[in-house]
């Protein structure tokens, strides 16, 4: 069997998580086993759980059952679903991806087929997540997405940019209240912004009919940049007030 293991991309880790029914759809994603070694670290427990029954073929369930016996077995590649302390060394080698936490990221491949791990070798928790993709839908999926997700104005001017998985701060015009928001991309003109799916003008539309004003969230290593449109839009949208009222002089 051909099969290769690599440390994920950073951009890669999201692929460990469970996504969007239309997500699902563009990545080719099958299905994903879920396991843990037991109390004593050496034991062996799966669950699968089917994303699209339709990929599941033939060829890809002897596939899987021989991708999750090299991972455990074959020394090449380095037992890392063997038991925890072995997981652990792995994991905390420099041949990982941290995820969050103490997550950690490893992407198998076969010619056709990808299998993205997310990694925890603590006690007590679920210690490997193996998420089963279409390697090729993936990865037309991952390339596309690095163009970004394109915010506009009603007018269809550019407000900002986020890269897929990036959050935005959605702040209520009736309340002030802030929500934030994960965003992926779906294709250059649609965008799914928490659970819902939107043309990108659709959510100007929806936001601006709300009062609602929409910046890329911040995070200490982000501070996101605003286009003069956003700006604008900003400030369009600040409550004027009135000046104070001068006190009377006593007569």
């Amino acid at each position: 069997m051909e099969l290769t293991l690599r440390a994920m991309l950073p951009e890669e880790t999201k692929y460990t998580f469970r996504q969007s029914t239309q997500l699902q759809g563009q990545t080719g994603s099958i299905g994903h086993l879920r396991g843990d070694f037991d109390r004593n670290g050496t034991g062996f427990f799966t669950t699968w759980n089917d994303h699209f029954q339709e990929l599941k073929t033939e060829e890809f369930k002897a596939e899987i059952n021989d991708v999750i016996h090299a991972l455990r077995f074959d020394p090449q590649y380095g037992g890392v679903l063997k038991d925890r302390d072995t997981m652990a060394k792995r994991c905390y080698s420099q041949s990982t991806c941290p995820i969050e936490d103490s997550s950690y990221g490893l992407r198998a491949d076969t010619p056709n087929h990808t299998y993205m791990m997310r990694l925890d070798s603590s006690q007590g928790a679920y210690n490997f997540y193996v998420f089963c993709y279409k390697r090729e839908w993936l990865d037309m999926h991952i390339d596309h997405a690095q163009q970004g997700i394109r915010f506009i104005d009603t007018e269809y001017n550019d407000l900002f940019h986020l890269a897929d998985g990036e959050s935005v701060t959605i702040t209520a015009g009736y309340d002030g209240e802030k929500m934030n928001r994960t965003c992926r991309f779906i294709d250059p003109t649609h965008v799914e912004v928490g659970d819902n799916l939107y043309h990108i003008h659709e959510f100007a539309y929806r936001m601006k009919q709300a009062g609602n004003t929409v910046v890329p969230k911040e995070t200490p290593d982000r501070k996101p940049s605003v286009t003069s449109q956003l700006a604008k839009q900003q400030a369009e949208t600040v409550p004027k007030t009135k000046p104070p009222k001068k006190d009377k002089e006593a007569r």
